[in-house]
């Protein structure tokens, strides 16, 4: 019929295009919480997306993605969103961040990390979605970190306590002794080979440990890892690596330079959030190398 319009009325209309533009917030935290910033660019980000922030704008999914990769690179950031709200096309959310760190950050925005760190920070963030529901403009602010945030348990199933344990793994790698004692109880027993026995609480493990790394050096390369609440299972490679003659090493003996790997399995006992129990054992034999 002329004249007839095929488009749908206006009240449908705006229905159809509020729902084309919602964001599924719940999936886009599952995909962040993984670490694959470039997944994450592709499926939530327009191509032409601005973010804005106290650091500067970033245009372009290009740009953003390469921000993410230098704020990410040796710090896992985890996002625990408390509050959000959504209508006509805009999100905004309250988000209690944690960043864990695997190395080094001197130049880290909000304060210089360490491996084994843990810095929790505020953002209040808003998000402008286009008609394709894909964000089209990201403007976030914080508070100062630390600064009316909620924590969690150290250790556990939920994704930042995953990334904590590798930060843990990656301090202890690291010999960052003012660091991975922290993820213990006081009270924690590890238990070894039978040549060497149980070692008991918190200092008793860094007094095992100091004068072993100051001549051979232990390094975590993870394999496998099972998280929950109360307990991790961590199947991966232990290599010991000579930074100086150890011909009395227990695994055994080294000359600088020479490395050992050795299969291992790891299962930690958690209590509220920390590690009170850790027994080591062989899955196969070791191999050596050389630097």
């Amino acid at each position: 019929m002329i004249g007839r319009s095929t488009a749908l009325p206006s009240v449908d209309q705006a229905r159809h295009n509020a729902h084309a533009m919602e964001l599924d917030y719940q999936a886009y935290e599952a995909l962040f919480n993984t670490g694959d910033d470039d997944a994450l660019v592709a499926r939530f980000f327009a191509t032409d997306t601005r973010m804005v922030s106290a650091n500067g704008v970033r245009v372009g999914a290009d740009g953003l993605l390469a921000f993410l990769k230098w704020a990410h690179d040796g710090v896992r950031e985890v996002m625990r969103p408390q509050t959000v709200m959504s209508g006509d096309g805009m999100l905004f959310a309250e988000v209690d961040m944690d960043f864990h760190a695997t190395k080094h950050r001197p130049d880290f925005p909000f304060g210089e990390m360490h491996p084994g760190d843990l810095i929790t920070v505020k953002f209040f963030v808003t998000y402008r979605l286009d008609a394709d529901g894909r964000i089209a403009e990201l403007k976030s602010m914080t508070w100062p970190p630390e600064y009316g945030v909620t924590k969690l348990p150290r250790l556990g199933a939920h994704p930042s306590q995953v990334a904590a344990f590798h930060a843990y793994s990656a301090a202890f790698s690291g010999a960052e002794f003012e660091r991975f004692p922290g993820f213990y109880t006081e009270d924690v027993v590890l238990h070894l080979t039978s040549s060497v026995g149980d070692i008991r609480g918190r200092q008793g493990i860094v007094d095992f440990y100091r004068p072993m790394f100051a001549r051979v050096r232990e390094t975590v390369i993870p394999e496998h890892l099972e998280v929950s609440d109360e307990r991790i299972v961590y199947d991966a490679i232990s290599r010991f690596t000579a930074v100086e003659d150890a011909p009395d090493f227990i695994v055994g003996p080294l000359k600088t330079g020479e490395w050992y790997d050795v299969p291992v399995r790891v299962e930690y006992t958690l209590r509220d959030g920390l590690i009170c129990d850790i027994h080591v054992s062989r899955r196969g034999e070791r191999t050596v190398g050389r630097s």
